[in-house]
């Protein structure tokens, strides 16, 4: 696993942006399949990307897909859509066709299903699994990711490529990407920031498989792990 620590959440996510659209400019007749992730600290990484970053991003070549979803409408402020089409999507020249969206209103088990389905219909497949150019991840700090929370192992050697499934801490219902399809993806990005993110940074970097996200860094074959000061200050 590379890690890069940058002095601030802002550098962080400077950093990250750039990073992102070089593997695009580096790649010139490609088309980049990347599945995003919501909550706080990407909300920065889009902001910024939108207002300093948007004029040198190929977005006809990009196509956007999420990690997770909370079961809510697109206008509820929990929305990983919701929140990324406010801060990113719709301020930027990103075709409409090229977002494909988690539909958190559905029924969450039907929706998990005909996500898979469109999942495996637009996105490259190798293994039977499709292949995400970048999936872009985050860590809370009890250790999970992608709404596959400790306790919910099985969810990372499921056959489904998205899952319905349940926060064990408020009973909140999402759809989470499955562990394979991450593992299956030619870059793992984790992006965390936090001095409450410190420890399970450190158990991603440094102990056994302790959770999903120490899972995933330790088991997928490509993975790259942005954090700012505070996240990396027990490294």
């Amino acid at each position: 696993m590379k890690r890069y620590i940058f002095p601030s959440s802002i550098e962080t996510a400077r950093a990250l942006i750039l990073h992102l659209v070089k593997l695009m400019i580096d790649d010139p007749d490609r088309t980049f399949y990347m599945a995003v992730s919501g909550g706080t600290t990407p909300a920065l990484m889009f902001d910024l990307w939108a207002n300093e970053y948007s004029d040198i991003t190929p977005w006809g070549r990009l196509k956007i897909f999420w990690v997770d979803e909370r079961c809510v409408p697109p206008e509820n402020s929990e929305s990983n859509y919701g929140m990324m089409r406010s801060l990113l999507l719709g301020a930027v020249p990103i075709p409409y066709e090229n977002i494909f969206r988690i539909k958190g209103e559905s029924n969450f088990r039907k929706e998990a299903a005909r996500y898979s389905k469109l999942v495996k219909e637009e996105v490259p497949q190798e293994n039977g699994l499709p292949v995400f150019d970048v999936v872009l991840l985050g860590a809370g700090s009890d250790g999970h990711t992608s709404s596959i929370f400790p306790g919910q192992e099985e969810l990372l050697s499921t056959e489904e490529i998205y899952a319905p499934n349940v926060n064990p801490n408020n009973g909140q219902k999402r759809i989470a990407l499955t562990g394979l399809p991450i593992l299956n993806a030619r870059l793992v990005i984790f992006h965390i920031t936090g001095r409450s993110k410190a420890e399970v940074v450190w158990d991603m970097c440094n102990s056994g498989d302790t959770g999903p996200a120490a899972y995933i860094a330790h088991h997928a074959e490509n993975v790259e792990l942005f954090m700012d000061a505070a996240a990396g200050e027990n490294l």
